[in-house]
């Protein structure tokens, strides 16, 4: 069984540091990833045998790859062809600051080479193709391609920071893809309860915004796409429920020493006890609706009941008899008073469940708009 375990232990061994040297990732030919595990692997052992050579083997083939790579992208007809040559150029430089920072692979590579004047040109090209496919994007007036057209001018702006008005046409277009939802004023409740903090603290998408009435008047809207309204159904709490339970005890305990031929040994006296047990529990529930209406057509997008239950329950204990014969942790409850519920504590629970099941269900329909 040793030996098992040892044959294992050394094949792991070997197995991870192959792994970490990148030879794995050389044998596949994924020479960037091989290049990266390598020069990391040269920073915590700088005379590492295996990392060296695959740095050595990958190193150039990395560089080849990436530069060819980046060329074909440009020669194609692809949309995105120079934001392509970005990402190749990128890493072409990412391993360039990594041996340099790495000594033993410093040694191995000691002229790594760079992309930046290239990386310059290409990203100007980037974001020129990027902030036009957004306006491309934007003249077909639909809601999804606005939003395509909205991480195209992002990515105009990420590549050359402010160019031209891509941050002003990722605002327009962003508008142009928000679902728009007014919500609804309540009415009021017995419990006062207001969910609206709720609604307009939830964040399903990037692309959808909630109004309250005056905002939407406000923001002069001319384009609704949703109506939200929350009725609240009612709140209660069933009466106190109280249950016991009676058990029995019985146990020897230690009441001393005695001497039997010239060894102590200790004593026991046998003790029992009773103990009873009551458990008072009260439970609630409160419930509400959301109703999800389309503004155009007027359809109901949802109608559901959401309904929040909570319980509060709390123990006390009479005991009789010898209390040592009852075991540590349940004798504590003797003695202890019947308990009572602090005030609006399970109002205040309830509130706080159908709190966290509203916004789930707001989130959950409004995640994939």
């Amino acid at each position: 069984m040793k030996i098992r375990l040892l044959i294992i232990t050394l094949l792991s061994s070997l197995l991870l540091d192959s792994c970490s040297s990148g030879k794995a990732a050389l044998k596949h030919g994924d020479y960037y990833d091989a290049v990266s595990q390598a020069v990391n692997r040269l920073r915590q052992k700088p005379d590492h045998k295996k990392s060296k050579e695959v740095l050595k083997t990958s190193y150039q083939l990395a560089i080849d790859y990436l530069e060819s790579d980046a060329q074909n992208q440009i020669a194609s007809n692809a949309n995105y062809k120079w934001k392509n040559a970005v990402q190749n150029y990128d890493r072409i430089n990412y391993l360039y600051e990594q041996i340099r920072t790495s000594p033993g692979a410093l040694k191995v590579i000691p002229k790594p080479i760079n992309k930046y004047k290239e990386l310059t040109e290409v990203k100007a090209k980037a974001a020129e193709e990027s902030y036009e496919l957004g306006i491309q994007s934007m003249l077909k007036n639909t809601r999804e391609d606005a939003k395509r057209a909205y991480f195209a001018f992002a990515d105009a702006n990420t590549l050359s920071p402010g160019y031209r008005e891509s941050i002003e046409m990722m605002e327009q277009s962003k508008f142009n893809a928000t679902i728009k939802v007014v919500v609804e004023r309540p009415l009021r409740n017995y419990n006062d309860w207001n969910f609206e903090p709720v609604i307009f603290g939830v964040r399903p998408s990037l692309f959808v915004k909630f109004y309250s009435p005056q905002e939407a008047q406000d923001a002069n809207l001319e384009h609704i796409d949703h109506f939200v309204r929350l009725v609240v159904n009612g709140y209660s709490e069933a009466r106190p429920v109280i249950t016991k339970r009676t058990e029995e005890y019985k146990d020897s305990v230690k009441v001393g020493e005695k001497t039997v031929n010239n060894v102590k040994v200790p004593t026991y006296e046998k003790v029992k006890a009773s103990m009873t047990t009551y458990e008072k529990s009260i439970t609630s529930r409160g419930s509400i609706t959301l109703f999800i209406k389309d503004a155009n057509s007027n359809a109901e997008l949802r109608n559901s009941e959401i309904i929040g239950e909570e319980r509060w329950a709390d123990r006390w204990a009479t005991c009789t008899g010898d209390q040592r014969a009852i075991p540590t942790n349940t004798r504590k409850l003797c003695g202890t008073k019947e308990p009572y519920m602090a005030r609006d504590f399970l109002i205040v629970e309830t509130k706080k469940d159908l709190d966290s099941k509203l916004a789930n269900a707001l989130n959950g329909f409004y995640s994939n708009y």
